[in-house]
């Protein structure tokens, strides 16, 4: 059993920044895939992006290319989520997830954390 732990929303300006960070525990941290999904209200929850077990590989949502960036340190069982010129159609819940291999639905992801609200709004 995976426990992951998102931290690190709140409220942002447009145009702003916030680093989201996930903590694993109960399980090995390397052997995942780790990625970040979204959902806001009355929306599906989307993939944002993922990250392969070495952190060699990335992939995002078209979305959020090139304001975003997903990153892991598996020594200390960490993935964060760099988010930068934040628009306010990126206010969501934000949600850490742990995979066996590449998979943009949710349905594909094995583990999942509680999520942590990003709200960016003037």
């Amino acid at each position: 059993q995976v426990q992951l732990v998102e931290s690190g929303g709140g409220l942002v300006r447009p145009g702003g920044s916030l680093r989201l960070s996930c903590a694993a525990s109960g399980g090995t941290f390397s052997g995942y895939y780790m990625n970040w999904f979204r959902q806001a209200p009355g929306k599906e929850r989307e993939f944002v992006a993922g990250i392969t077990w070495n952190g060699g590989s990335t992939y995002y949502a078209d979305s959020v290319k090139g304001r975003f960036t997903i990153s892991r340190d598996n020594a200390k069982n960490t993935v964060h989520l760099q988010m930068s010129s934040l628009k306010p159609e990126d206010t969501a819940v934000y949600y850490c997830a742990a995979s066996y291999g590449y998979r943009s639905s949710p349905r594909g992801m094995a583990y999942w954390g509680k999520g942590t609200l990003v709200t960016v709004s003037s």
